[in-house]
């Protein structure tokens, strides 16, 4: 298993939380998807790899950014 924790700009409660964690939680090969709302944190447990390119992408969709 890899471990993974990013940083999410403008989560600001619960529903967005829900949002992102659905999104990310599309991408193969994830496993879980723990969103800290008041850190900005997402920390993704995957079976390989995950590219952050694939992440950025499904956070945006979610409505949201990964922080540079």
């Amino acid at each position: 298993m890899n471990t993974t924790t990013l940083t999410v700009t403008g989560m600001t409660c619960g529903c967005c939380a829900g949002k992102v964690r659905d999104k990310v939680g599309e991408i193969g090969g994830v496993r879980t998807v723990d969103v800290d709302v008041a850190e900005g944190l997402v920390t993704i447990t995957t079976t390989e790899p995950i590219r952050r390119d694939a992440v950025a992408t499904a956070v945006q969709e979610a409505g949201f950014r990964l922080a540079e």
